[in-house]
C-alpha cells in the first residue's frame, strides 16, 4: 500500500525524523486557514501517489493566505498522470542550501534490503540515477544486522555527504530504519532530504510503501487506506477475504490457487484475440477451500462487475477434491438465488484432479442454468471468451 506524502511524514514523525509541520486541506478555505495558522510563506503540495508533482504544477509556493487559497484552487482536481488532487498539504516554505536523496528498499533480486544514497537529490534523481550511476550509493543491509549507528555512518560516507552535516543524517539513516522495520515497509524515501541554510537536515518530503501481508500486526494501518481513491469491488472482495484484483476484461476468472489463476489469465487473453480482444475481467484465487459460502461470495463480486459478460470457473482438485468444488458451486447458485442475485451471465466451468469425474457428474445433474462444463483449460479459456464476446 502506497501513503500519500502527509501520511508518510506522519510516520517520519513518529519515529523521530526531522520534518516540518503541516496541515492537509480538500478545499481551498481549508488551505487559506492553515496557512493563517502555520505563517507564510508555505508550499502548496499536491497529494497524489506518484512522482512529477513539481514538474506537472503541483507544488506551488503561496506568499500569503489568499495566495495559498489560489494556489490550492489551481491545483485541487488536478490530473497528474492519471490521478486526480483531491487533497493538499499545506507546509512552510523552507529555504534550502542543499538537496540529497536517501531510501531503504526492498531488493528482490537479490533477496535482501537495500539503502540508496546521493547528494545531488531532487526533482531529477532519476535522471541522476541513469546518466551518472556513480553519483547514488547501493549499500546492501543484512536483515539480521540491520542499520545502527556504525551501518549509517558507512552509508554517509560511501554517499559522500559533506562532513558538517554527517552526523545528522547518519542519525536520521537510523530513524528512518526504524521507521522501514517498524512499519513493514517495502520502501521509504526522502527526496528531497535538505540542509537548510542554518545546517539542519530536515525530510521535505516522504514515500513510504507498506507491506500489505504484514497488515495483520498493524491495525492502525487500516486508518491509512484512501478508502475514497479504492476500487469498490477490490474493497467489497477485501471485507469478504478474497484474494481480488479487478482488471479490464469482460471474463470473470474464479481459480483455486495464484499461480492456476495467473495461468488462466494468460490462456483467456490469448483465447480473446479471436474473438474480438475479449480479456480476463479479474484476477480471484479462492484457495484452497471451495465452500458454498466462498464461491458465492466470489461469484457475487465477479457478477457485480458490470463489465463482465461471462465466467470461467477453473478448478485443478487436490487437498479440495472436485466434488466438493462441484457442490461449493451449486449450494452458490442456491444461495445467490436466495438473496436475489440469480446468476444470468453464462459460467464455464472445467474441472481436473481429484474427483474429478464425480465433480462433473454432479454439475450436470444439477443442470445450473447457463452453466457448461469443459473438459481442458484451452477449451474452456475459448468457451469463456466466445461468450463473453457474444454477450459484449
Amino acid at each position: 500500500m502506497d501513503l500519500y506524502e502527509y501520511q508518510a511524514k506522519d510516520l517520519f514523525a513518529k519515529y523521530g525524523v526531522p520534518v516540518l509541520p503541516g496541515t492537509v486541506a480538500t478545499t481551498p478555505d481549508q488551505a487559506r486557514g492553515a496557512a493563517e495558522e502555520l505563517g507564510v510563506p508555505v508550499v502548496v503540495k499536491a497529494q497524489v501517489k506518484t512522482g512529477g508533482r513539481g514538474k506537472a504544477g503541483g507544488v506551488k509556493l503561496a506568499e500569503n493566505p489568499a495566495e495559498t487559497q489560489e494556489k490550492a484552487e489551481a491545483i485541487l482536481g488536478l490530473d497528474i498522470k492519471g490521478h486526480t488532487v483531491h487533497r493538499v498539504l499545506v507546509t512552510p516554505a523552507s529555504d534550502i542550501a542543499e538537496e540529497y536523496y536517501f531510501s531503504f528498499l526492498l531488493d528482490r533480486t537479490n533477496r535482501t534490503f537495500l539503502a540508496m544514497a546521493s547528494v545531488e537529490g531532487g526533482m531529477d534523481i532519476e535522471e541522476v540515477a541513469a546518466t551518472k550511476p556513480e553519483a547514488l550509493a547501493r549499500i546492501a543491509i543484512d536483515p539480521i544486522a540491520g542499520v545502527d549507528s556504525a551501518k549509517a555512518r558507512e552509508i554517509v560516507e560511501a554517499a559522500k555527504f559533506p562532513a558538517e552535516v554527517a552526523d545528522q543524517v547518519a542519525d536520521s539513516i537510523v530513524k528512518l530504519w526504524a521507521t522501514f522495520v517498524g512499519e513493514d515497509a517495502t520502501l521509504v524515501e526522502v527526496n528531497p532530504l535538505v540542509r537548510d541554510p542554518e545546517g539542519r537536515i530536515i525530510a521535505l518530503d516522504g514515500k513510504v510503501t507498506l507491506d500489505e501481508n504484514a497488515a495483520f500486526r498493524h491495525a492502525d494501518h487500516a486508518e491509512l487506506v484512501d478508502k475514497g481513491a479504492e476500487d469498490p469491488l477490490e474493497a467489497a472482495a477485501k471485507a469478504k477475504d478474497l484474494n481480488y484484483v479487478k482488471l479490464d476484461g469482460q471474463v470473470g476468472i474464479i481459480g483455486n490457487g495464484a499461480g492456476l489463476v495467473m495461468s488462466t489469465l494468460d490462456v483467456v487473453a490469448y483465447a480473446g484475440e479471436k474473438h474480438g480482444g475479449v480479456k480476463p475481467a479479474n484476477f480471484l484465487d479462492i484457495g484452497g477451500g471451495a465452500s458454498a459460502e466462498v464461491m458465492a461470495n466470489g461469484l457475487e463480486i465477479i457478477l457485480s462487475d458490470p463489465d463482465v459478460t461471462s465466467v470461467f470457473v477453473n478448478v485443478f482438485g487436490g487437498i479440495t477434491a472436485c466434488d466438493a468444488v462441484a457442490n461449493g458451486i451449486v449450494a452458490a447458485f442456491a444461495l445467490l438465488d436466495s438473496r436475489g442475485e440469480a446468476v444470468t451471465r453464462p459460467i464455464v466451468v472445467r474441472l481436473d484432479g481429484n474427483n474429478a469425474q464425480e465433480g462433473r457428474r454432479i454439475l450436470t445433474e444439477a443442470a445450473l442454468p447457463g452453466l457448461v462444463q469443459v473438459d481442458t483449460m484451452d477449451d474452456a479459456a475459448t468457451k469463456a471468451a466466445e461468450l463473453a464476446a457474444q454477450g459484449a
